[in-house]
């Protein structure tokens, strides 16, 4: 049985759309550093909710998804920079979405 298709999501977080972005420990050299990888949607999240203060409720209804799907970025996404930082490991934002279309009016 194949995996349910993936639900599309709005993410207007511009570190999601400007390429994989770096954020390494100074003065590591980046072979020796461990790579933690955050998603675009796990990026909005966190900024929709820790950096706009969005309810997860407001933050799931901007992003298109519920908000257990919120909740669960949104954990993964705290994990992983927790992670980063006490380990002093490299954290990579994926980007892989498109800039949003001008809506012409």
């Amino acid at each position: 049985m194949a995996p349910r298709p993936r639900k599309p999501r709005n993410v207007s977080c511009q570190a999601a759309f400007t390429g994989d972005t770096v954020y390494k420990p100074p003065g590591k050299p980046p072979k020796e550093l461990e790579v933690i990888i955050v998603e675009g949607d796990e990026i909005e999240a966190l900024h929709l909710c820790d950096g706009v203060g969005m309810t997860q409720d407001e933050a799931g209804e901007s992003m298109g998804v519920s908000r257990g799907t919120v909740q669960r970025l949104l954990s993964a996404a705290r994990k992983k920079v927790a992670t980063a930082l006490s380990a002093e490991a490299a954290l990579v934002i994926k980007s892989g979405y498109d800039l949003p279309k001008e809506e012409n009016g």
